[in-house]
Order: structure tokens, then sequence, then C-alpha cells
């Protein structure tokens, strides 16, 4: 328990009396500090009892005592110790006027009652608090231990962590998302910190942050990353009503050193996992769905009994967009784990390439996080069995090159089958390939009668018909004939070659 004026105050052998500020007697004291300073305030950090003679204070002068008592309350001195029967025989009236209006606890000490009697006392109740504080945080080290060890020792760890601080807690995985917390109400509050454990992702763990707590609570909310790389591998929140004190703070920390162990143990098998996972998609895409049956054994054995689809996401933004890959495959896996679902997650560089089942809970919510992010572009094929993966691979490639080349975040194979292919005029190179084709017509009705390309575009959307275009320009149909022999001249090319008529009128589409 620590240190308060109100114990000094009753100590029996120091003989203190009270004679301002009686209603602050809680305040802790942190340390003692002796000065004759008029103003010792540089030399002091908060929390001290300060001791004086006051051999240096004019007692005459009650403005400059309420001046010198407002100092020490500034500097966060928690009282005022004044030793009598040295340089006064009894402590100014005009000081304890002072301290009683400023609300500063103001201690008369007695002639018999050595300044160093004060400082041995203190020095001891920090001792022994400091000393309760590292046995209190070694006995809940080994409460926490034993709960990681057992067989839910997450949630278990979690438990115990939260009762120790009388508060809550949470652990988040390296997307953010919520994976435990204690008590159970307290997930949805742990979830409200999403933008914070954003904020703190950036920072090379170890980091930590203190919050505000959310909305309609009076939480202090402490969040530790964890991991020991530069990029964490979780993060822990604490909730708490006060300030974590020292024994507080050795039971965090000694959560903070298991979570990080459990789970740079965890990714070992994750990584071992992303291996496995790397090399059943290369059979499946060398066309060897048999071979994966074979090696996928209970962990992907249910993936490939079922349809699937496949989602292709690379950076569009490549300032963000590579961060932006790897937490979408974190928070891919995470909703796998949380529905309970298989999903093949694999990076190739700066792609990232999953497989999961059609109807699969975890591709939903990976296909509207690739949607919701700005900086990547993803292709998402249509559903395939085990066999047919290579052309859902193919089908989802082109899905994300249609998704770049429009600037969308997410394009579907279906939209691209389905879909007219107008929209793909838009690309620069068949704009290119358009007005080269289109030039010599163009420059040929800039210097010359004829108008050329709008006797072409009419003759071409009438398929050929003479009589229905030339009505449609008004000109008779042997000079509509005259001006397409023109056309066939200028360009070198024949009107009866269906390939040249069907280049022909998508380049009058694409320019328009």
């Amino acid at each position: 328990m620590p240190l308060t004026l109100a114990s000094l105050a009753h100590h029996s052998a120091l003989k203190l009396a009270v004679l301002a500020g009686a209603g602050r007697l809680d305040a802790e004291v942190r340390w003692v500090h002796t000065s004759e300073l008029d103003d010792p305030g540089p030399y002091l950090e908060g929390g001290e009892l300060l001791l004086t003679t006051g051999l240096k204070l004019d007692v005459q002068d009650a403005d400059a005592l309420r001046a010198y008592v407002r100092r020490l309350a500034g500097a966060g001195v928690v009282g005022l110790g004044f030793g009598v029967g040295v340089g006064h025989d009894a402590v100014p009236p005009a000081l304890v006027a002072a301290a009683e209006e400023a609300g500063l606890p103001l201690l008369e000490v007695p002639r018999r009652t050595p300044f160093i009697a004060i400082s041995k006392a203190v020095s001891a109740a920090v001792a022994a608090d400091q000393y309760k504080a590292v046995t209190a945080g070694f006995e809940a080290q080994r409460e926490l231990t034993r709960a990681a060890l057992a067989a839910d020792g997450t949630a278990a760890l979690l438990a115990r962590l939260a009762a120790h601080l009388h508060g809550w807690a949470a652990l988040y995985d390296a997307s953010g998302t919520v994976l435990a917390a204690a008590p159970d109400w307290a997930g949805r509050r742990a979830a409200r910190l999403a933008g914070e454990i954003d904020r703190l992702r950036d920072t090379p763990a170890p980091a930590s942050a203190a919050v505000a707590g959310t909305a309609g609570s009076e939480d202090r909310v402490e969040l530790q990353s964890l991991g020991t790389g530069r990029r964490p591998r979780g993060f822990l929140a604490v909730g708490t009503e006060e300030r974590l004190d020292t024994s507080a703070r050795y039971v965090v920390h000694a959560a903070v050193a298991l979570l990080t162990l459990s789970l740079e143990q965890s990714r070992t098998l994750q990584d071992a996992q992303a291996r496995l996972a790397a090399a059943l998609l290369r059979m499946l895409l060398a066309g060897e769905p048999q071979h994966a049956r074979a090696v996928a054994g209970r962990l992907y054995g249910r993936l490939l009994e079922q349809p699937v689809r496949v989602l292709i996401a690379e950076p569009s933004d490549p300032s963000t967009g590579p961060d932006a890959v790897a937490l979408l495959g974190e928070r891919a896996e995470a909703a796998a784990v949380r529905a309970g679902e298989p999903l093949l997650a694999v990076r190739e560089g700066e792609r990232l390439i999953v497989l999961a089942a059609t109807d699969a809970h975890a591709l939903a919510a990976t296909a509207d996080l690739a949607d919701a992010e700005d900086a990547l572009a993803a292709g998402l094929s249509a559903p395939a069995e085990a066999p047919d993966v290579p052309g859902a691979h193919e089908q989802a490639e082109r899905a994300l090159a249609v998704a770049l080349r429009r600037g969308r975040n997410l394009v579907e194979h279906d939209e691209v089958g389905a879909g007219s292919v107008m929209p793909l005029l838009a690309d620069d190179a068949v704009q290119a390939f358009a007005e080269g084709l289109l030039r010599p017509l163009r420059e040929h009705d800039a210097t010359s009668r004829g108008d050329l390309v709008a006797s072409l575009s009419a003759w071409l959307s009438h398929h050929g018909q003479w009589d229905a275009a030339a009505a449609d320009l008004g000109v008779h149909r042997h000079t509509l004939r005259y001006r397409m022999r023109r056309v066939e001249e200028i360009l070198g090319r024949s009107l009866d070659d269906p390939d040249v008529r069907m280049e022909l009128w998508l380049a009058l589409k694409a320019q328009g």
C-alpha cells in the first residue's frame, strides 16, 4: 500500500502535527527532500514531502510566503514539513494561512525529530511497498505461467490477468482482430480500439501506448505490441479504472512476455503451414490434384473436396500496397480461423493468392476486405473443382488485369465474362491502335471532301446495306459506294474482309 501523509502524521515516533491541509493527507508520498531554497522546484520531480527550517524565508511577508507555497504546489510537492526549534520557535502563522489557502498540507516537525528520521521512515515504507509489489508480481507471474500452460492457455491467461488488474484484457492478432477477451463482456469494448491498434502497428515492436477509454466507459487503456521482430505478431490491451501501479505493471509485463513467447511459437507453426499451403497451390496449378490431396491431410483435405474459388490481389499503390497485401493475408487467415474453415493464403512476392471454398465465410470476408482497400486490386475466379484450379487461376488473373486497368479494387470473373467488351476499349493500347488505324481517313476528311469517317461508320452500323446507310447520310448510294472504295484505297485493306470490318468498327467505337 503506498505511503501517504496520513501514515506519517500518525507515525508515533515522529510526533508530527498537522497544521494545514488536513483534507489532503491521503496524498501519496514518493520521496522526501530537504531544502532551504526559496524555489526548490527545479530540483523536484513531484510527489515529495519537502522539509525546511525556513531559515531563508521572510516570515513577516505574507505575500512572499503565499508565493513560496504556490511554487511548491506547482512543483508537485504533496506536503511541507516545517522544523521548529532551529530558526523559528514555532511555525509562522502567515505560512500556516498560506498553506491552508493553497490546500497544501503543512506538518510541524518538533525539535526532537531530526529530518533524517522522517527520511528513513519514508525510505523504509517505499522499500517495503516496492518489495511487496515485486513479491506480488512474481506470484502473479507464476499464476499466469500456470494458466498459459493450461489447455486453453490464452483464454486462461487473459482471465487471470484481468482478475489481477480488477479490469479487463484482450488479445489481438497482427491484423488487429480480437482473438480473445476476458471477462466475456470485454470483447465488444476491445473491438472499438481498432483505430488505436492500426496506429501502434506502424511502430516496431515492442511498443506501447496509453489511450482514453471508449465512449461510455471510464477505462484507462494501455496497449502493448507483441513480438520480437519489426512487425508486431499481435497486441495486448488492458483496461482499468485506476492507473497501473508498480505491482500491476509487473503483472502486465509478465503477460506480455508469455503471450509473445506463445505467438512466436505459433508463428513457427504458421510458417510451416504457409510452406505447405504454397506447395499445395503449386501442385494444383501444375494440374496434379491427386498429389495435392495426398499431402493435404486433415489440415486442407476438406478444402479440396468441394468447389473452390481463387482470389489474386496485388498492390495498386506502390507506396502502401505491399503492406496492404500482407495485412489482407493476415486477415484472411484470421477470418478462416474464426469460421473454422480451411483456406490457402500464399504470398508470391508482393502478390497474394487465396484459395477457399466457394461458400466459405472467410472467402467472402477476404473479398470484402480487398474491395474496401484502395491500395489493392484483386480478381476473383468463378467456382471450380480441384482439377480445374489452373483455369480458375487464369480467370482470377484476367479479372485482376481488368481491375488494374479500370482502377477497381475488386473484379469478379463473372463481370468479365458477362459484361460488355466496350469498357475495355478505353485501354491506352486500344486507343493508340484505333487512332493509328483511322488517322489516314481523318487526315483525308480534314483536307478533302467526302466525310469518309462518318460514311464508314454509317455503312458498318447498317451491316453494309447501301440504301439504308446512304439514306442515313442523305447521299445517293452511288456516292456512298465511291466513298467506300476511297476508304479501301487509303487504308489498303478490303472491306469484304470481316476481320477488317470488325477492327474498323471497334476503332470507331474506341474513338467515340
